[in-house]
């Protein structure tokens, strides 16, 4: 099948392309840097050309409210309809678990509206929610920074390695569309202190890392549902501690 990853030069979206790939698939890596954008339009319509799926990785290159609201939708917008017009029969979505629940958080905000535009599509659809990813957590540490001091929240993190989110999306990308929503997450529920106080501890940072109920999320207060999936989700296979040990290397 030809399958167009849009965002395939990132994170996942790399790592998605060559599991596509291994598995015989006719895959496309879609993003301004191969010659496709989709808030532009450049070079949609023809990467789309004979496309049987389309799974939608892309990340906005902004994080300020407003503008990440704007590419999300205009984006959307612009792929699913040149995916109407290509005839593609499956869009996959990655979205973040969690996302109506944390209203205060723009770039979560965003996602919801990047959600709802699939579903009103009428393209038959699968979204794939997953928790934060292992590679977040140096960032989410070092935003809680104060002084010699990282404060955040001790509620239940249930983060999962990129790698696990990119085959949970190749495994969703060649099944039927469920249209509806599909959940991953890491092996393990921990405290959000405790996984940061763990990151630092392998990258031999010495700040301390203090518990606050009162800290902030990127805006968000957290409780113990806010950032971990329901029963049902797929878990990855990576833990915390072994991908911890690689990055230590």
């Amino acid at each position: 099948m030809k399958i167009v990853v849009i965002g395939g030069t990132g994170l996942i979206g790399s790592k998605l392309v060559r599991s596509l790939r291994e598995r015989g698939h006719d895959v496309l890596a879609a993003a301004p840097n191969t010659g496709v954008n989709t808030i532009t339009r450049e070079g949609l319509a023809h990467a789309l050309d004979g496309a049987q799926i389309v799974v939608d990785v892309a990340n906005a290159p902004v994080w300020e409210d407003k503008a990440v609201l704007e590419f999300f939708e205009t984006s959307g917008r612009n792929l699913l309809a040149a995916e109407t017009a290509a005839g593609v029969r499956h869009h996959v979505a990655l979205s973040i678990v969690g996302s109506e629940r944390l209203p205060d958080n723009g770039y979560f905000r965003a996602k919801v509206a990047q959600e709802e535009l699939i579903k009103a599509s009428g393209i038959p659809y699968t979204i794939l929610r997953a928790t934060q990813f292992f590679e977040f957590v140096g960032g989410i540490a070092q935003a809680g920074a104060v002084g010699d001091e990282i404060r955040v929240s001790p509620a239940l993190f249930q983060p999962i390695a990129s790698d696990d989110v990119a085959a949970a999306l190749a495994n969703v990308a060649v099944a039927p569309p469920v249209n509806g929503t599909v959940e991953v997450a890491g092996p393990e529920a921990i405290p959000l202190d405790e996984v940061v106080r763990r990151y630092l501890r392998a990258m031999q940072d010495t700040r301390k890392v203090v518990p606050d109920v009162h800290a902030r999320y990127f805006g968000s207060s957290l409780d113990d549902q806010s950032l971990t999936p329901s029963g049902n989700a797929r878990i990855g296979a990576i833990r915390f501690e072994d991908w911890l040990g690689q990055q230590a290397r």
